[in-house]
Order: C-alpha cells, then sequence, then structure tokens
C-alpha cells in the first residue's frame, strides 16, 4: 500500500515513478530528485518483507518520497501501484524503468527460462509499466518515460548473450514507442549505463545447463576470469553510478522534446559513437515511411 502523505510541490517540480528502487540507481534517484523538491513514487518488489527496511530508510530520508508495492513481472502488481498512485495524483510526468536482473556466463548453458525471466523482467516488465502509464501520459498531453537499458545492449560482450538480448528489446521496443507516441506529447529516451559500481551481480544465476558449462572449460574459465576482473574494472572512476543518477536528473530537468534519444555512460564501449552514426539513420527510415511528424516529441501548452 501507499503510505498517505502530504507532499507540496513547486510549479517546476515533478511526480515521478522510478522501478528497482531497492537498490543501485534506483535508490540513489529516488533520494536525489527527492532533494531537488520532486514528489516520488519509488517502487519495488516487496516493500513489506524482504525490502522493508530499505522502504522505511528512503521513506524516513524524505517526505517527498512514497514507496509503492511493484512487482514489474506481474501485470496485475504494476497496474495495482499505478492505480494507486493515480487516485492520488493528477498525472504522473515521469517513468524512470530501472527494475532489471542479469545473468553472466556461458550463454549455451543458459536455459530457455532463464532467459524468459530475464526477458520477463527486463523487457516485458518495461511493456507492462508503459501501458499502465502512457494512457495517463497521453491524456495529460505530455510526459517523460526513461527506459534504462545497458551498452551491452547497443555491443554484445561474451558471456552477455541473454542480457544484452533483453535490453537490445528495450532499446528496438522504445525507438518505435518513441516514434508512435512523440504526437502526443509523450517523450520516451534511453539511459545506457556502461559497466557500474552497483548489486547487479547479486542476481547472477548459474547456468542451468551444467553439462555445456562442463563441456567448454575454456570457456569457463575465461568467464571466470573476466569476472574475476570486475573489481579492478569497477575502480574506473567512470564506473561510478553517481554518473547515472546525475543523467537521470540532467535529462528530467532539459527543455520537453529536446533530450537525446539515448545517452549512453561511463565505460560506453563506442556505443556513444554507434548512436550518433544511427539515429540520423533510424530517423531516415520514418521520413522514407513520410511519419516526419513521428521524429520531434510534440511540446503541448
Amino acid at each position: 500500500m501507499i503510505k498517505e502523505t502530504a507532499i507540496k510541490k513547486g510549479n517546476n517540480m515533478k511526480t515521478l515513478v522510478i522501478t528497482g528502487s531497492s537498490s543501485g540507481f534506483g535508490k540513489m534517484s529516488a533520494k536525489q530528485f527527492a532533494d531537488k523538491g520532486h514528489k516520488v513514487y519509488a517502487a519495488m518488489r516487496n516493500a513489506d518483507s524482504k525490502n522493508l527496511e530499505v522502504k522505511n530508510e528512503l521513506q524516513s530520508y524524505s517526505e517527498n518520497i512514497v514507496v509503492v508495492d511493484m512487482d514489474v513481472s506481474s501485470e496485475d502488481s504494476v497496474n495495482a501501484a499505478i492505480a494507486q498512485i493515480m487516485q492520488k495524483e493528477q498525472a504522473i510526468d515521469v517513468l524512470i524503468n530501472n527494475a532489471g536482473i542479469m545473468h553472466m556466463g556461458v550463454t549455451e548453458a543458459f536455459s530457455v527460462e532463464q532467459a524468459q525471466q530475464l526477458m520477463d523482467t527486463n523487457f516485458y516488465g518495461v511493456i507492462r509499466t508503459v501501458q499502465a502509464v502512457a494512457p495517463h501520459m497521453r491524456k495529460a498531453g505530455k510526459g517523460l518515460i526513461i527506459n534504462t537499458t545497458s551498452v551491452i545492449g547497443r555491443v554484445s560482450w561474451p558471456f552477455t548473450g541473454t542480457y544484452s538480448a533483453s535490453k537490445a528489446a528495450v532499446e528496438a521496443y522504445s525507438q518505435s514507442l518513441k516514434f508512435e507516441l512523440a504526437p502526443s506529447g509523450v517523450e520516451v529516451i534511453l539511459v545506457e549505463p556502461g559497466p557500474s559500481a552497483t548489486n547487479l551481480a547479486g542476481s547472477f544465476k548459474p547456468e542451468a545447463h551444467a553439462q555445456v558449462v562442463a563441456e567448454n572449460p575454456q570457456l569457463k574459465t575465461i568467464i571466470d576470469n573476466m569476472i574475476g576482473s570486475f573489481d579492478q574494472v569497477l575502480q574506473d572512476p567512470k564506473t561510478d553510478p553517481q554518473h547515472v543518477v546525475d543523467a537521470y536528473l540532467t535529462l528530467v530537468d532539459m527543455a520537453h522534446g529536446t533530450r537525446p534519444t539515448r545517452t549512453a555512460i561511463g565505460l560506453v564501449n563506442n556505443v556513444d559513437k554507434i548512436n550518433d552514426f544511427f539515429q540520423p539513420l533510424q530517423d531516415q527510415v520514418i521520413t522514407d515511411f513520410q511519419l516526419d511528424f513521428m521524429i520531434e516529441t510534440k511540446v503541448n501548452g
């Protein structure tokens, strides 16, 4: 249930829903948006059980934060949470889709069921929240949806095949959604973090097909060395998760309709160059369909 609270917002303050707020980028950004006076609905699973301590921490941190129990892998849970929010709000100004899990290992050895689990959270979870929130934004004639993917949703590393696929799916979905919602005044953009010093590795699961791993000892050695080297990689200042939170803050503050479609952050593996090259070609597809009015987000009011 949503905690009842009276929160005053200034004219420039927004109402945000941030998924995956129990840790990492979500938790950090919930606090920092609240610090700026925005009203934040911090969504997370198991808010009254496993994540009760985090819920209490966030709601004690600021009266601008209201923790919402939401499991993005459940359509009923997502719809119920958004319905509760809309009982108290005239509009949701910003949706930040940040919830996610990751597998890393021998790609062939992850089962279909494991891949489905990733997609259910990382991709279908985005679809569920968008479908719950977008109608309210369209009705208001404005709104911002930020979908968090990854640089390895644009360039694939070895041993991240299922995770990269789930993030690539969000990339494609968001690009189409951006064009379709632009005429209504709703803006859709992507944030693409590189490796970051969060606890995403805590969601790693061993490969279900252990025999495949056993038959490929060389690959197992390489992946073990890669995972072992991440502690060193995460010493690089570019992996500080604050950079991602800063991007959220900056993007939300930008004038509506002026935001870049994609923002790659940190150790980007040339994804920034890929994006610069790609977007004009992508937009040309829309021009070829004579749908130029879908390229720029309509600014209402």
